[in-house]
């Protein structure tokens, strides 16, 4: 039986062993302290004991919007090398001594970040922040896993282009963000990705892996003092500061009705209108609106859309917050020949939401789901919590948010949330159809 054969089964089970520790981790209250180490880097850290596990989270801004023009995928390239070799261990040595150690390690990249996390035993945390320290500072980015890991993204983006919501969520970006960086392909192109050399992978690196861009969270069986030098193994050698290249705040190409021909079984429909930053006071009104209008199986949308008359197999709407544009988002799929009613039917229910907001009851009912959902959403495992305290800190959020957030969204009153229907959805929208010809 080969070695690869073995390292393999050694990683499913580990995952198994992980998946089965990790989501067995009961309800309970959670107390965020902040870990400051020797060297001034700074993390959030829950401390959990149930369980013999660590899980670290960390994130540093930058993502796509970082890729030069030409080389657009080399965050998302990038990111699928971590694991294959770095300081003096080539690929399989590397992801040996992670299998031996029970460890798992990946990274992934955003528009707006690129993301790396760590799931470990206790007691085996020494090893495993020495192998993500090679990771994070020394990534060997050797041709042959460059190659190999290029081939593997160019065979899924070419797989991706027969996916209808795929087309229709570029074609759509192209049309809203226009030159925008939001607007690049972010897993790049077969062109773009076969551009990228080992040179533009470790330049990226230089320039985003810093410490004034980085937040971290972890949580698990271990205490401040503890993790505290491990922090500083892993992050206090980075440089000081990113060298970022500034991204614009994206404006919105609202108003446009955009109709793509394209060989499809089905006619995807896209809105947009103007949505609130995440630190806009109005944000909770917003995501209760937005959860009545189209959030959710009780929504009006899906009640309209998909209950009476069976025109979607489903119909949602969502806030979409980026670093640099916030928007509303209401999306479907639907039969070529119903495509125009399905459309009219989603514009008038915003328009009801925007001139009568809703009722009492819908707004009583939105409250409990969202306050309830969040646990369910963020709080179910050791590697959610540590994405949560992450996420806080980028929002600047502060550490008693999670005891202070079913205050706040109980805090909404109806006018509120019939003042920020009316403000966001008497917009004119962006409208894509991307189908067959004769829609």
């Amino acid at each position: 039986m080969s070695a690869f054969f073995l390292r393999r089964c050694g990683r499913s089970l580990a995952a198994a062993l992980f998946l089965t520790l990790f989501l067995v981790l009961p309800a309970r209250a959670v107390t965020i302290q902040e870990v400051v180490s020797p060297k001034g880097v700074r993390a959030w850290l829950v401390q959990d004991e149930f369980v013999p596990l660590i899980s670290i989270r960390f994130s540093w801004k930058g993502g796509s919007t970082q890729d030069p023009a030409g080389e657009e995928g080399l965050a998302n390239l990038m990111t699928g090398l971590f694991d294959e070799g770095a300081g003096d261990l080539p690929s399989d040595a590397y992801q040996e001594r992670l299998d031996n150690i029970g460890a798992e390690m990946s990274f992934s990249e955003t528009a707006d970040d690129i993301g790396g996390s760590m799931r470990m035993l206790a007691e085996n945390r020494e090893a495993a922040f020495d192998l993500l320290a090679l990771a994070v500072n020394r990534p060997r980015f050797d041709q042959e896993p460059v190659d190999r890991i290029r081939q593997q993204i160019i065979a899924n983006i070419k797989a991706s282009e027969r996916d209808p919501s795929t087309i229709a969520s570029q074609k759509f970006a192209e049309v809203l963000y226009g030159s925008h960086p939001y607007a690049r392909r972010e897993k790049g192109t077969e062109k773009s990705l076969m551009a990228i050399t080992r040179d533009d992978l470790l330049a990226y690196h230089r320039k985003v892996f810093a410490r004034d861009n980085l937040t971290i969270g972890v949580v698990g069986s271990i205490s401040p003092q503890e993790l505290a030098p491990l922090l500083d193994k892993v992050f206090a050698g980075l440089p000081e500061k990113a060298e970022l290249t500034p991204v614009p705040d994206a404006k919105l190409a609202l108003g446009a009705t955009t109709s793509v021909s394209y060989k499809l079984p089905q006619t995807s429909l896209a809105l947009v209108y103007p949505g609130v930053a995440r630190k806009d006071p109005d944000f909770f009104a917003a995501h209760l609106m937005n959860h009545i209008l189209g959030g959710g199986f009780a929504s009006r949308l899906y009640k309209e859309v998909r209950e009476k008359r069976g025109l979607a197999y489903s119909v949602s709407s969502s806030l979409i917050n980026r670093d640099h544009a916030s928007a509303l988002m209401i999306s479907t799929a639907t039969r070529p020949d119903r495509a125009q009613e399905t459309l009219q039917i989603i514009r008038d229910e915003v328009g009801r939401m925007a001139s009568d907001g809703p009722t009492a009851e819908e707004l009583a009912d939105a409250k409990s789901y969202v306050i309830g959902a969040y646990a369910v959403s963020n709080l179910d495992s050791s590697s959610g919590i540590a994405r949560t305290l992450v996420t806080l800190q980028q929002e600047d959020l502060g550490r008693d948010y999670i005891d202070k957030r079913a205050g706040l969204i109980n805090s909404v009153t109806l006018d509120q949330v019939k003042a920020v229907a009316k403000r966001l959805l008497e917009a004119n929208p962006a409208i894509l159809m991307v189908g067959p010809a004769q829609m």
